[in-house]
């Protein structure tokens, strides 16, 4: 009988363990961001850490021409901007214009890793990627 009740109370305090670490780990999520082509593990709280999500540059023209058809196609997502005489047209390249509208879309699509997949050419980073006029919403 005594056996039974110390294995009752084991139970009962792992149960309460195993409880209490799926609420608390559910406040952080673990998540790979890459940044210079080498992906880096980052903790981060629920609104704490900002992203943006930019073209790989050794992703080919007709590639980074698609995503910036898809971006701005989508809703919630102004490519203004990257049009001529906007604040983010120049310079005038393809990686710029399609890292801003790819990254349009990936805000506007909830910054999840897999808003900013894009087949591949996709690359999230933590450093803002805003110059000049040019600014990159959060």
């Amino acid at each position: 009988m005594e056996g039974t009740r110390h294995a009752l109370a084991f139970f009962l305090l792992a149960l309460a363990l195993l409880f209490c670490f799926a609420d608390c780990s559910g406040h952080a999520e673990l998540s790979s961001t890459h940044s210079n082509g080498r992906v880096q593990e980052e903790r981060r709280n629920e609104g704490v850490a900002t992203s943006w999500c930019i073209a790989k540059p050794s992703t080919d023209d007709e590639s980074l021409n698609h995503n910036i058809e898809y971006s701005c196609r989508q809703k919630g997502v102004d490519c203004r901007p990257i049009q001529p005489g906007g604040s983010c047209f120049n310079p005038d390249s393809i990686i710029s214009h399609a890292s801003f509208a790819m990254n349009l879309f990936y805000k506007s699509a909830g910054k999840n890793y897999w808003n900013c997949h894009f087949n591949g050419a996709g690359l999230i980073v933590t450093q803002n990627p805003s110059w000049g006029t040019c600014k990159y919403p959060t």
